[in-house]
């Protein structure tokens, strides 16, 4: 039978910690803005530390992020003497794994036990090789209509909120320069001195043997096509191995219009490639007398502007009709698509300690899909069978996924089922950064309300005011709930935000 979700005997709210009443685990956050560093360090039965480090990263955007990585890095060598025993990284985002290539001759004096990865990146595996294909299929139509906007001028007000939109997701995808996931991703996979353990939902438990007391669960990423496709809801779905309509789509508009002479044959195209006039012919010669007769005339005045004659009341400028670029519209919906694609092949993992029973769940980016598929899973342990369900009951610590978003946290398969009364969260957001990167509301406020109302306002996130207070403390009162005590780094002047991390001791 599954077992109910447990609490622990712990100190009065207000109470001083004994050094007897020690934490099941100790979790560093690291506070970059926009990106995921984790440090878990739990006590194994000789009282030497296990450290297990969850991603290593900071979106593009933010600027300086690769000093910060690098400050990040420092701490982690000196908080763990360089010796961590688990690498886990999630899923193959720039926020994710960026500081693996940016601060890899720090991370090279590491000495690093096992990395651990998503059946997604296992190159061997024949579903994994058919994702890579969509990524990369999808990424060249990306990049293809991202230089195209580059190079554009007088970009609409609609196309430029693409172009903006397009560049955050291509940070995801590609780091500063370049397409730099990959190596970043295999940067991390050599710190070891043995090759990646690949997981997936249903397999064998990974095993630490010296932590007799702590069972890991994977519940992501799942190996159904169709919850790694879903998005938001189930009609929204993207063929993994061909790169998707709309990346064909693309691809066939960008050589319509790198092909002056139009010998381009469009197999997408409604028209014959004879039908039409190309634009530039339309208008050449178009000022003067000529240009007040017939479709030339109709094309300043309803297509191109200006509009000839001072005393029309039309705007001068009609420019704002031309529907140029807007075919590359679409390159929105498949940006989407890739991004919460690749977020739906995170490595989900649930950490359970035995004695108690008590769950800490760390989701990395998974969204809807991957998070919709837990609800088939059992593991036979000993006479019991443990569903996903029975685990989120028994979460008393959740890493909220993707910073927050709207699509990353669903509500009846997701927090409805976390029932504990000691919930706490950690959220690795900040608002400020997100807006700057046109991402609208992240975290979402619908999401932040339901957790501060499931946690008793028992979240921490990394962008809290406090953190910047050199003699700052959370709203809640540690010890409570599954918190058992909360700190944070000194104020740092020259980042100006806070310092570098916070840290929970956990119960």
């Amino acid at each position: 039978m599954p077992r109910k979700p447990a609490t622990r005997k712990k100190p009065q709210a207000g109470a001083a910690a004994t050094p007897a009443y020690a934490p099941a685990i100790t979790v560093r956050h690291y506070c970059q803005g926009i990106g995921d560093c984790h440090l878990l360090s739990f006590k194994k039965p000789d009282g030497s530390p296990f450290r297990m480090l969850i991603d290593c990263g900071v979106h593009v955007s933010i600027k300086g992020g690769a000093a910060l990585v690098g400050d990040i890095v420092a701490d982690l060598k000196k908080e763990t003497g360089g010796k961590i025993d688990v690498l886990v990284v999630t899923h193959e985002h720039w926020d994710h794994v960026s500081g693996f290539l940016t601060s890899n001759a720090l991370f090279k004096d590491f000495s690093v036990g096992e990395v651990w990865m998503a059946w997604t990146e296992n190159a061997d595996d024949p579903q994994a090789a058919e994702l890579d294909k969509f990524k990369a299929q999808a990424l060249s139509a990306l990049q293809g209509v991202s230089q195209k906007l580059e190079a554009a001028s007088a970009l609409t007000p609609y196309i430029t909120g693409l172009h903006d939109g397009l560049q955050a997701v291509l940070g995801f995808q590609f780091g500063a320069a370049g397409e730099r996931v990959r190596a970043a991703r295999d940067a991390a996979a050599k710190l070891s001195s043995k090759p990646p353990l690949y997981f997936e939902p249903g397999g064998p438990l990974p095993s630490i043997g010296d932590m007799p007391n702590l069972r890991i669960y994977v519940l992501g990423p799942p190996r159904d096509k169709a919850a790694l496709q879903l998005e938001e809801k189930a009609s929204e779905m993207y063929p993994l191995a061909t790169g998707g309509a709309f990346a064909r789509a693309l691809k066939a508009g960008l050589a319509v219009n790198e092909t002056d002479e139009g010998s381009y044959l469009d197999e997408l195209s409604p028209f014959k490639s004879g039908i039409g006039t190309p634009l530039s012919v339309a208008l050449d010669g178009a000022d003067g007398e000529k240009a007040k007769r017939g479709v030339e005339t109709f094309i300043r005045k309803h297509y191109s502007g200006p509009v000839f004659g001072p005393s029309s009341n039309e705007d001068p400028d009609q420019s704002w009709r031309r529907i140029d670029a807007d075919w590359m519209g679409i390159a929105a919906d498949l940006a989407l698509q890739l991004d919460r694609g690749v977020n739906n092949t995170s490595l989900v993992l649930a950490f359970e300690f035995v004695d108690s029973g008590r769950v800490f769940l760390f989701p990395g980016d998974a969204q809807i899909g991957n998070w919709l598929s837990w609800k088939d899973l059992k593991w036979p342990v000993g006479q019991a069978t443990v569903t996903a369900a029975d685990l989120l009951a028994r979460t008393v610590y959740l890493k909220v996924a993707h910073h927050g978003s709207q699509n990353a946290t669903p509500n009846k398969q997701g927090l409805d089922l976390m029932i504990s009364p000691d919930l706490s969260a950690f959220i690795p957001t900040n608002k400020l950064d997100a807006l700057n990167v046109h991402w609208g509301e992240m975290p979402y406020d619908a999401i932040l309300t339901a957790l501060e109302t499931k946690t008793k306002g028992r979240v921490i996130r990394a962008d809290d005011a406090w953190l910047a207070d050199a003699n700052g403390k959370p709203a809640f009162v540690s010890p409570s709930g599954s918190i058992l005590a909360v700190r944070s780094a000194p104020r740092d002047a020259a980042r100006g935000a806070g310092g570098l991390w916070v840290e929970v001791d956990l119960i």
